[in-house]
């Protein structure tokens, strides 16, 4: 062994073990302990367990058949087994003495004969011996030759009976002979046989079928209904009976339906129309009339018996108008009294009254303000159509439309009804028209008025979120360069990767195994005219060095991959093309 090795093995030595000393050991050095021999072979003889130490095993691991003895009371002297408790047994005839008695000697046997011999059940049937019966028979009869009964005679055999030797349709037809009479005795019917219940056949066929079909069900639903116990339905039916304490603390703990959950409903002692807090007034107006800018004489709030009378009447005049007349300008020209073509207060206070409408001088007043878009205190062919009428429902004919556009005068247009650009289709496509919607002011004046929803979810004109501020990471890493070898657990998106739209509608590059990737390596000169050379694209060598260098010409480092020059390609075919 060198000289050197010497002191690492002193050092080893006794402590430490090592499999080569002249290697440097990485880590932690194992601890020199007993081999699995050593720690398997039993020490003899055993330790003897200290007598401190067996009062405490005792106590919690005692040896089979011993008693468990606390270790408080171990040294505690054994009285217990010395102690006596009840009354002690007489010896009586054991067990084995009863079933197997021993045997009697001559002399007992004549004494226990002698003292059954006065039983009269001894005397009739003796212990041992056959029961003789001709004391009761008559005297004189030969109790040896005499037989009495009918004698059997002996026909075939139980195996014949049960099995007898006849073939099917000989069973089968002694059967059907005899069926009847069983019928008769025995009520005993055939499976899917009729019962034969005397009635008269004259009428209607014997094999007519009477009652109501039992139902049938597929799913099951009657044999759940016979799986479920009568008292198992009853049970679920009947109303649960709880305890009247358990529902006074669920009342006070727990939220009841339609009442209000109060706790200290027992504690506080208040009416129950008892209101906390101040009572606020409420405001004059709303947010509806904040929105439209209504002055204080047309505010809604407080006023909502009168605008829901003035609804109803105009709710009426639409129906009596679609009922009683057959086109707009019918119904118009019965409101028009004068024929200026024009509705005034006076018009239409006489027709309301026509229909039994009495209404109030200034409920007249109101429905010429709301119908009245113009301002002249008059309702005009058009405003009566939108706001009297269910224009919709009655669209105009073409002699109607002439009719209401001429006018009385071919030269002063003011005497028309309507001017023909009021008139729109009815649908979308359709024929048919109708009149135009007309938009009050109030409604006008509420079109600036927009939501932050209907900005951000509109499809036309909604505000755009490209200055937005983004937050968090996004899910394609555009802002990542692609590694050049990437790992296997590296799971980043960094855009080269095919969306759902290819992968729902693959290239054709890609049906082949070659991906997008692959179109945008850069290549060599003589690899990328080998790729083209193979797909089927004949050029001569001066092409294809004019088409590489107009490739490398729109890269910055000049580098040309497949995609640069098939584009190129491309553009040169189509420049060739004549126009």
């Amino acid at each position: 062994m060198p000289a050197v090795l010497q002191p690492l093995r002193s050092v080893y030595k006794g402590r430490f073990t090592d499999k080569d000393p002249r290697l440097r050991t990485a880590g932690r050095l194992v601890p020199i302990t007993g081999s699995a021999l050593e720690c398997l072979t039993e020490i003899q003889p055993r330790p003897v367990t200290p007598p401190v130490l067996k009062k405490f095993l005792n106590n919690s691991n005692p040896k089979p058949g011993a008693a468990t003895i606390f270790h408080g009371k171990a040294d505690d002297p054994d009285i217990a087994s010395l102690l006596q408790h009840g009354l002690p047994s007489k010896p009586s005839h054991s067990v084995a003495s009863l079933i197997n008695p021993p045997i009697k000697t001559h002399v007992q046997q004549i004494f226990l004969d002698k003292i059954t011999a006065g039983y009269p059940s001894h005397q009739r049937a003796p212990l041992g011996k056959s029961h003789d019966q001709t004391l009761g028979l008559p005297k004189g009869l030969d109790v040896y030759n005499t037989t009495f009964g009918k004698r059997g005679i002996k026909d075939i055999s139980a195996g014949e009976l049960v099995n007898p030797r006849k073939t099917r349709e000989q069973v089968n037809k002694e059967s059907q002979e005899g069926h009847q009479l069983y019928v008769t005795s025995h009520s005993d019917y055939n499976i899917g046989e009729q019962v034969d219940r005397k009635y008269d056949w004259s009428r209607h066929s014997k094999y007519s079928t009477f009652g109501v079909e039992t139902p049938y069900f597929s799913d099951g639903r009657m044999t759940a209904k016979s799986l479920r116990w009568l008292t198992e339905v009853q049970q679920q039916k009947a109303a649960k009976l709880v305890s009247k304490k358990v529902d006074d603390f669920r009342e006070k703990t727990q939220s009841q339906i339609g009442k209000v959950h109060d706790p200290i409903a027992d504690t506080l002692k208040v009416p129950p129309d008892h209101t906390f807090g101040v009572l606020l007034h409420p405001d004059k107006y709303g947010a509806w009339d904040l929105m439209y800018n209504r002055t204080p004489s047309k505010f809604l709030r407080g006023n909502d018996r009168e605008k829901g009378i003035f609804t109803t009447v105009r709710q009426h005049l639409k129906k009596v108008n679609f009922h009683n007349f057959k086109s707009l300008l019918e119904a118009f020209r019965h409101y028009d009294k004068n024929g200026d073509g024009k509705i005034d207060k006076k018009e239409l206070r006489d027709v309301c009254i026509q229909f039994n409408l009495n209404l109030e001088p200034k409920l007249i007043d109101e429905l010429i303000e709301y119908c009245d878009t113009e301002g002249d205190g008059t309702i005009n062919f058009l405003e009566f159509a939108n706001f009297l009428n269910w224009k919709d429902k009655m669209p105009l004919g073409e002699l109607e439309q002439k009719i209401i556009t001429k006018g009385n005068s071919p030269i002063d247009n003011d005497t028309r009804l309507v001017a023909p650009e009021d008139f729109v289709p009815l649908d979308i496509g359709s024929s048919a028209k109708t009149l135009r919607t007309i938009t009050k002011k109030e409604d006008k004046s509420n079109d600036h008025y927009r939501t932050t929803s209907s900005l951000i979810n509109a499809v036309v004109g909604g505000q755009s979120t490209a200055k937005f501020r983004t937050f968090g990471v996004p899910s394609i890493r555009t802002d990542l360069p692609a590694p050049r070898f990437r790992r296997i657990s590296d799971k980043i998106n960094y855009g080269d990767e095919a969306t759902a739209s290819a992968l729902l509608n693959p290239s054709i590059f890609a049906q082949r195994g070659v991906f997008e990737k692959d179109m945008f390596i850069d290549r060599s000169q003589d690899e990328i005219k080998q790729i083209f050379c193979k797909a089927g694209v004949d050029m001569s060598r001066d092409t294809f060095e004019e088409v590489w260098k107009l490739a490398a010409m729109k890269h910055p480092k000049g580098e040309v991959c497949v995609e640069t020059f098939r584009d190129v390609l491309d553009e040169i075919q189509t420049s060739e093309i004549p126009a």
